[in-house]
């Protein structure tokens, strides 16, 4: 059976971790498209906010507070959108956790924690909205991988094994799905170091704040993946050339990458001095300040990325190739405007 996606226009779009980064950007995307979105994530008051600024922007928003581990959260989220609009059309499972430090000092516990949140999380999410989806006729299930799914990086090997996870699941579904004729598509996005912000809400094992490695792209990049492949039926989608240069390594070289990681990986993962947000750290247990796009950490930020067009749109890659020329130049303008 042939997938068939409906225009952004027609749809409404359920996106879980959808108060912050990724999730939230993709929010104000599809608002602007004309989708209705559903979003749910812990943090109650922030999705209230949310709710409001989008409606705002003449956005159709529905809201439910949700942990993404708990199946009956899940469930009640599937029944805000069919309560609210009648269904949804595409299931976005964005919702994530995660840790930096080093696999031995990283409590057992927070392990399960990350495991619950982005595998089990995303797999009950994907299972409900194939449900769902298969009686409505067909839709789109968007899941965010990473480039960590092909590559562990050093620090980060809680949420490594878990994207691998994901990665496995997914296609795992995807093929069950199709072999159905089940008009569903099934698709994997996978960014690089995005400028959400990750950092401030994972738990932190090191003796220093955490950061992204660079180079670091705009969660807009991220949403403009994320919509496509509710339009587009694609098995999966890079964001960033930066991440894929590290998944090609990976493959490539795997012990050349290694040793890389080890003697430049934990210094790229910390910031000294600039902690981001202190308010918002560590909400893997319970949800901490939310409601931002970005993280709040001071980096050079890529709004651009040929990767992404190359997939997505090749006939625009000259015009975002002399974007990226401009930002390139000023981002180097930028670092070096201190020493003048």
């Amino acid at each position: 059976m042939r997938v068939r996606l409906k225009p952004l226009e027609e749809q409404t779009i359920v996106i879980t971790g959808g108060s912050s980064g990724n999730g939230l950007a993709t929010a104000h995307a599809a608002v602007r498209r004309g989708a209705a979105v559903v979003l749910a994530a812990r943090n109650e008051e922030a999705l209230e906010e949310v709710k409001l600024d989008l409606e705002r922007l003449g956005g159709r928003v529905a809201i439910c507070a949700a942990d993404v581990s708990v199946e009956a959260d899940l469930e009640e989220l599937a029944r805000v959108a069919v309560g609210t609009f009648g269904g949804f059309d595409s299931w976005v499972n964005d919702a994530a956790a995660a840790t930096y430090g080093p696999m031995e000092q990283v409590m057992i516990e927070d392990h399960r924690r990350i495991f619950d949140v982005n595998y089990h999380g995303l797999l009950m999410g994907s299972l409900i909205a194939a449900r769902h989806l298969r009686e409505r006729g067909g839709g789109a299930i968007v899941n965010l991988g990473s480039v960590l799914s092909d590559r562990a990086m050093i620090y980060q090997g809680a949420y490594s094994a878990s994207k691998a996870a994901v990665q496995a699941a997914t296609d795992a579904l995807r093929m069950e799905l199709e072999r159905e004729g089940a008009g569903i598509s099934v698709t994997l996005i996978k960014p690089g170091s995005v400028h959400t912000p990750y950092p401030e809400h994972a738990r932190n094992y090191m003796g220093a704040p955490p950061r992204l490695p660079p180079m670091l792209y705009d969660p807009a990049l991220v949403a403009e993946a994320i919509l496509f492949a509710c339009e587009h039926p694609r098995r999966q989608l890079y964001v960033g050339g930066s991440g894929y240069a590290i998944s090609l390594a990976g493959g490539l070289a795997p012990r050349l990458t290694d040793l890389a990681m080890e003697t430049f990986g934990i210094d790229a993962q910390q910031k000294p001095g600039d902690p981001g947000d202190p308010p918002a750290r560590d909400n893997l247990d319970a949800p901490r300040r939310d409601g931002n796009v970005r993280g709040s950490q001071d980096v050079f930020v890529r709004r651009t990325s040929l990767l992404l067009t190359a997939q997505t749109d090749p006939f625009k890659l000259p015009f975002v190739a002399a974007e990226a020329l401009l930002e390139t130049a000023g981002g180097l303008a930028r670092s070096l405007k201190p020493r003048l």
